[in-house]
């Protein structure tokens, strides 16, 4: 199985409307659109931004504590009366198998970063032609979460002792997680809504299965958000609401992509040859 390659762009091939009577961009000039890697001070200087965006919410923290709380009594009541309120499940299972939760934990509190860094080194080494669409649309999905942590302040289900829930990092003492000990002051712990865990789980899938050769390679990528799922309800970090805006919000990143540069981020499947099979 050979790796899909991006086909050349004309200025006309990347104006073409995705659907009939819709144009999709692109909005930037094609100056600005390049394929092909970018000068590692532009990648710098897109994490320095983010960070930059990061500091802010978590320093708005101290006067979102009261909102948050009450938002997340109100998205669990929600999530109960239409019957989606499986997250106590999850994490009175998990918590029941040491073994289990334990290394739930540590994913949730690295894998995010290992993954995604990891997708994106292996995107602009071995697919540089698809990294610089790939990476516009995981930064405008983050920075649009950024928005929502800002304005939609929203405590983790943790949080929620009387509710019945578990904190499983503190319960299993887990070292060095964002959620636990001084760490914590580092990370905004109302910054639930959406899950950027899934936004970014949810990436690197499609990134590895759009684009990897192996087949269990394309598996484990589409696994793996469904391992995030079920390791951010386990730890009682998200609820389903969160999760779901989590997946709006990617999806929102790679519309925000398309409508920049006119092309889709990853190939699309031939009409033609599909019709000829």
């Amino acid at each position: 199985m050979t790796a899909p390659t991006q086909p050349p762009v004309s200025s006309s091939a990347a104006d073409r409307p995705a659907l009939a009577g819709v144009r999709l961009g692109p909005l930037l000039p094609a100056r600005l659109r390049p394929l092909g890697r970018p000068r590692l001070w532009v990648e710098l200087a897109f994490t320095v931004l983010g960070y930059w965006a990061y500091s802010l919410t978590r320093n708005a923290v101290p006067a979102h504590r009261d909102a948050a709380l009450h938002r997340a009594r109100t998205i669990w009541d929600a999530e109960k009366a239409l019957h989606l309120n499986i997250e106590l499940a999850f994490n009175h299972a998990a918590d029941k198998v040491t073994w289990l939760i334990v290394p739930m934990d540590y994913y949730y509190a690295t894998l995010h970063f290992i993954v995604t860094i990891g997708v994106l080194v292996w995107l602009s080494v071995r697919h540089p032609s698809f990294y610089r669409s790939a990476r516009t649309a995981l930064f405008a999905a983050t920075l649009l979460a950024l928005v929502g942590f800002t304005f939609y302040a929203l405590a983790p289900p943790r949080f929620l002792a009387g509710q019945g829930f578990i904190d499983t990092v503190v319960t299993h003492h887990t070292w060095g997680s964002w959620a636990s000990g001084d760490v914590a002051s580092m990370s905004n712990q109302y910054a639930a809504m959406p899950s950027v865990h899934i936004a970014w789980s949810a990436w690197s899938g499609l990134a590895l299965v759009h684009l990897a050769r192996r087949r269990w390679v394309k598996i484990l990528g589409a696994l793996y958000p469904l391992a995030t799922f079920a390791v951010i309800l386990s730890t009682a970090n998200h609820f389903v609401a969160d999760a779901a805006a989590g997946a709006a919000t990617l999806a929102a990143g790679f519309l925000i992509q398309r409508l920049l540069t006119g092309r889709p981020a990853y190939p699309l499947p031939d009409r033609r040859a599909r019709t000829a099979r």
